[in-house]
């Protein structure tokens, strides 16, 4: 059987990823693949569970270094029960978010050591990459903006402003690093502009 690919949507807050994933696995289906759509940190009961303690307010003083164990553990739980096993399968994975967003958010974020996250990610993942990473892009202020209107910020939407600079910063370094994996999208643009650009790259990959 022939292998899925692995597809992922990376972006800080408020760029879109929630609409085009659906729009995304919309495009696959079309095509007639067997998609699996899911999400880090989460995918399964453990590790949504995780989610949750990472995503809570109300946590007492999470370390820096607790938050980057507990997105691998969680990690661990999804790639072992539901992401390889899939990919086995020949279906191709969907995924709101992976290991870059580790890079990004505990390595540029928090200012956790790149090369301790790069040891994480090859423990935990062994060769185990995305074919394709959708970066959608747009400026903090404008991704910010878009999220207030979501509602209540969860434990990292409340970071300040400086935060999420230094996270779209790492972001747009790893694109530059790694162009034949990603694709960045400016989602800035129109939603149909964006969405033109998304079934760009996907009909590369295909």
């Amino acid at each position: 059987m022939i292998r899925g690919k692995f597809i992922t949507l990376e972006g800080g807050e408020g760029v879109g990823k929630t609409t085009n994933m659906k729009y995304v696995q919309q495009l696959l289906e079309n095509t007639g693949r067997s998609v699996v759509v899911t999400r880090e940190p989460g995918g399964t009961g453990m590790a949504e569970k995780i989610r949750d303690i990472l995503l809570d307010r109300q946590s007492e003083g999470m370390t820096p270094v607790t938050e980057l164990l507990l997105m691998f553990a969680a990690r661990s739980q999804h790639i072992v029960h539901v992401i390889e096993p899939a990919l086995q399968r020949g279906q191709w994975v969907l995924c709101d978010r992976f290991t870059d967003a580790t890079f990004a958010y505990q390595g540029g974020g928090r200012g956790m050591d790149v090369e301790t996250i790069a040891w994480l990610e090859q423990c935990v993942q062994g060769e185990l990459r995305p074919d394709l990473t959708l970066l959608l892009d747009a400026p903090v202020a404008t991704g910010m903006g878009r999220a207030q209107r979501r509602g209540d910020f969860d434990r990292f939407e409340q970071e300040q402003v400086e935060f999420f600079e230094r996270v779209r910063q790492v972001y747009l370094q790893r694109a530059r690093l790694n162009q034949r994996r990603f694709k960045i999208i400016d989602a800035a643009q129109s939603l149909d502009c964006v969405q033109k650009n998304i079934a760009e790259a996907i009909a590369v990959l295909s």
